[in-house]
C-alpha cells in the first residue's frame, strides 16, 4: 500500500495537464496519502527538483494552460544509468509510486523505472492524440478548439481576398488534429500522413471543382507530419492563378485555458492513476476506451497499432464538394 507518491509532467505541455496534477494531488490526500511534486520532468526526479504538495498548492490551477510543474525532455533518462539514478532518489525521498503524465517516451521511462522497482502510471497528455492505447489524450480537444478559432479567422481575411490559405496545425506523425479541424472549418482539402494523396486530385482539382459552383476562397488543412505548406501555397497559386498563403499555426495550439473536456477526463485519468498506486500496481497507463477509463499494462500499450479513422477522414472528403 503506497503511503507517498510523486507526480511529474513530462515531454511537451498540453492542456489539461494541471487538472491531471490536482486530481492526483487530491484524490491522494482524500486517502490520507503524501504527494510530492517533481519539477520539469524527470530532470526533477534526477536532480530532486521536488516539493511536497498540498490541497492548496493546486487551487485555481484546473483552469490553467501549460503545467505548475513545468517539463522537460531528459536525455538521462535513455540511459540504464539514469534509471537507476531516478529509482534511487524515489526511495531516498520515500516515494512508493509515481504518477507520469505525458506521452510515448514519458511512457518508456516509466516502465524502465516500474521494472527497477518504482510503481509508475502513466497519464496520456499530449495535444497530438498520438497514444495508440488511448482513444483520447489530455490536451487534444481544446487544441483543435484553438486551431479551429485560428482556421475561422484565417478563412474571414481569404474570404475578404479571394484567397486560397494553406493552414498546417500540429499532430507530430499524427492527422487527428488536421482532420478533426479540417471537418470544422469547411476546409477544401485536408491532407494527412495517414493517407496516401496526390496533390493534382486532391487539392487542385478540388479547388477548380468548387470554383465552378461558384465559390472564391479556399482552405486547405495540411497535418504538421505532411509539412512543406510554403511550397504547396506556391504551387496551387501557379496552377491555378489563385492569390494563396501559408500559415503555420504552430504552438499556439499548445496554450490556452483547457476546455471542459478535457478538464474532465484529466481528473478521472488522475483519480484512476491514484487508485492503482495505492494499492501498489504499477507499470501501468491509464487509457480510453468507448468513452471510460481503463489500464494497460505500459508494454501492451506502446505496442499497440494507432488506428486512424478513415471512415470520418472519408466522410470529410464527401462533404467537402
Amino acid at each position: 500500500m503506497a503511503k507517498s507518491i510523486a507526480v511529474l509532467t513530462s515531454g511537451g505541455d498540453a492542456p489539461g495537464m494541471n487538472a491531471a496534477v490536482r486530481s492526483v494531488v487530491r484524490a491522494a490526500m482524500f486517502r490520507g496519502m503524501k504527494v510530492i511534486g517533481v519539477f520539469r520532468g524527470y530532470n526533477g526526479l534526477l536532480n530532486k527538483d521536488v516539493k511536497e504538495l498540498d490541497l492548496r498548492s493546486v487551487s485555481d490551477c484546473i483552469n490553467r494552460g501549460g503545467t505548475i510543474l513545468y517539463t522537460a525532455r531528459s536525455e538521462e533518462m535513455k540511459t540504464p544509468e539514469g534509471i537507476e539514478k531516478a529509482a534511487k532518489n524515489c526511495k531516498e525521498l520515500g516515494v512508493d509510486g509515481l504518477v507520469v503524465i505525458g506521452g510515448d517516451g514519458s511512457f518508456r521511462g516509466a516502465r524502465k523505472l516500474s521494472l527497477a522497482g518504482i510503481p509508475c502510471v502513466g497519464i496520456p497528455g499530449t495535444i497530438d492524440n498520438d497514444i495508440s492505447c488511448s482513444e483520447y489524450t489530455v490536451g487534444f480537444d481544446t487544441a483543435m478548439n484553438t486551431a479551429m478559432e485560428m482556421v475561422d479567422k484565417i478563412r474571414d481575411t481569404a474570404q475578404s481576398h479571394d484567397r486560397c490559405s494553406v493552414v498546417e496545425v500540429m499532430g507530430r506523425r499524427c492527422g487527428d488534429i488536421a482532420l478533426q479541424t479540417g471537418i470544422a472549418c469547411g476546409a477544401t482539402s485536408i491532407l494527412v500522413p495517414e493517407i496516401e494523396f496526390d496533390i493534382e486530385r486532391d487539392v487542385i482539382s478540388k479547388i477548380y471543382e468548387q470554383k465552378s459552383t461558384g465559390k472564391k476562397h479556399f482552405i486547405i488543412v495540411v497535418a504538421e507530419g505532411v509539412g512543406g505548406v510554403e511550397d504547396l501555397a506556391k504551387y496551387i497559386e501557379k496552377r491555378t492563378g489563385i492569390e494563396t498563403r501559408a500559415t503555420i499555426l504552430g504552438h499556439v495550439q499548445r496554450g490556452g485555458s483547457p476546455t471542459l473536456r478535457d478538464r474532465v477526463i484529466a481528473t478521472a485519468m488522475g483519480a484512476d492513476a491514484v487508485r492503482l498506486l495505492e494499492k501498489g500496481i504499477g507499470n501501468r497507463v491509464i487509457a480510453l476506451k468507448d468513452g471510460k477509463t481503463v489500464d494497460y499494462d505500459i508494454l501492451e500499450a506502446l505496442e499497440m497499432e494507432r488506428k486512424f479513422d478513415e471512415q470520418l477522414y472519408q466522410t470529410a472528403m464527401e462533404v467537402s464538394i
